[in-house]
């Protein structure tokens, strides 16, 4: 090694000389010590190299510290899948996100303030659910949807059998399989009926002794059409046995955009027992198993020891009771988007796009709900038509801007994204069509060579 690479090396500043830096001493307060060590050993190590100087190693260590200190990115949904599962489902209301800051410190989640005493746990988020749905008799909430069918399996059917339609064995993502959850709870399958066809003598027939409950779950994650039959809520309540509706897709009351989709208030309001939804879906909250019914129903789960494992944080809660008494949230806007109003923002993002020298085009397209719900629903949407090129440096744009390619060309769904978003989307094309620019011409050049 040569002399003068040995001074370079002695040159390079020290950890402690760098930790002092006001900017490296203010972000070591605010993202943690180890991070900013991480970024200042990776700038000291480049500078030893050689590939810096030793003056530019703060610079460098300064440039490298991430933004926060998780590795989720935020990210805009362009797919025009309103619940995209990939994406963190749904994307929670402003009220959510401050309930979430306010949940963040102490709070009184089992305490009462008045009489200094414990309180009932998630109180307010109970009440608000209750209130949502006033068919229910009671409430709880654990802590996914899968989690409310096995707390249900478990409190109510173990060593016993659940009877359920074989049209109705649905996988729910993943891998995940209804009949591998429910038989991990200790309870036997009883299927009835055929893939296709079911009707209320096939679950009448397999009624016994051993029933723990009749189950009725929603596949929505498909349709099946044609030669089919299932049997409604009400007919199955008529049977005698328990009736536990896994509705999947959280939503609370009827909708007239999704008149296919089961509600917990009319299948309740129908005769179920007790009803097993997500509040991450059509409901639009955090991710959470709600558990609607009959008093005495919901209490047994309530009670159950696992209900302690399933339980949901204080976190959940908090953004939970803030989506049901707040405003619309971010999914009930984005399924709601006039197509008029997406074709206006369209035309005019494409018309500034061409101002980069960009090629766009504004396209009709077809947004779909998403998350497992609704699989029959079209949303008429529009979306922007680029060069599929721009897809992955789309995707690395901070932020990234996720689309979807379909017919050879990159489709930017509008549908969820907001129209405050409309500017941050025209300046990650224009980087994006510059880094592709920069990425082809280094490809040719190396072609060349």
């Amino acid at each position: 090694m040569a002399a003068g690479d040995g001074d370079m090396r002695r040159a390079v500043p020290g950890t402690d000389t760098l930790l002092a830096d006001p900017r490296l001493a203010t972000a070591a307060s605010v993202l943690g010590r180890t991070i900013v060590k991480d970024a200042i050993n990776a700038a000291q190590e480049k500078a030893r190299r050689g590939e810096i100087t030793p003056e530019e190693v703060t610079d460098t260590a300064v440039a490298a510290l991430p933004e926060g200190t998780t590795s989720l990115r935020r990210v805009i949904n362009a797919t025009g899948v309103v619940i995209h599962t990939n994406l963190g489902r749904a994307a929670l209301s402003a009220a959510a996100v401050d309930a979430l800051r306010t949940a963040a410190g102490y709070t009184d989640l089992e305490y009462d303030l008045v009489s200094g005493t414990r309180g009932r746990r998630g109180r307010g988020a109970l009440l608000a659910l209750a209130a949502a749905v006033p068919a229910a008799e009671s409430v709880h909430v654990v802590n996914n949807g899968a989690a409310a069918l096995v707390l249900a399996a478990t409190a109510l059917a173990a060593g016993r059998e659940i009877v359920i339609s074989r049209g109705e064995l649905v996988e729910i993502g993943d891998g995940f399989r209804i009949p591998d959850l429910l038989s991990s709870t200790g309870a036997s399958l009883r299927e009835v009926g055929t893939t296709n066809r079911t009707v209320a003598a096939d679950y009448a027939d397999a009624i016994g002794p051993r029933t723990g409950f009749l189950l009725k779950v929603h596949p929505s994650n498909f349709i099946m059409d044609g030669f089919t039959s299932s049997v409604p809520v009400a007919e199955l309540a008529r049977l005698g046995p328990p009736v536990v509706v896994d509705i999947g897709s959280g939503l609370l009351r009827p909708d007239r955009l999704l008149t296919d989709e089961p509600d917990a208030t009319t299948a309740l309001r129908d005769g179920a027992t007790i009803v097993t939804a997500s509040g991450d879906k059509l409901l639009g909250g955090p991710q959470a198993g709600l558990i609607l019914g009959s008093a005495p129903f919901v209490n047994r789960l309530r009670r159950h020891p696992l209900a302690r494992a399933l339980r949901a944080d204080k976190l959940t809660l908090a953004a939970l009771e803030a989506t049901l008494r707040g405003p619309a949230t971010p999914t009930g806007e984005a399924l709601r988007r006039d197509a008029n109003e997406l074709r206006a923002r369209a035309h005019r993002l494409c018309e500034a796009i061409r101002e980069y020298g960009v090629h766009a085009d504004a396209v009709e397209t077809i947004g779909k709900v998403g998350g497992g719900g609704a699989p029959g629903v079209d949303l008429p949407s529009w979306a922007l038509s680029l060069d599929p090129t721009l897809t992955a440096p789309l995707r690395t744009n901070d932020p990234p801007v996720v689309g979807r390619v379909a017919v050879g060309r990159l489709l930017l769904d509008l549908r969820c994204v907001s129209p405050a978003d409309d500017e941050t989307v025209l300046a990650a094309v224009k980087a994006a069509s510059e880094a592709a620019k920069g990425a082809a011409a280094e490809a040719h050049r190396r072609a060349g060579t």
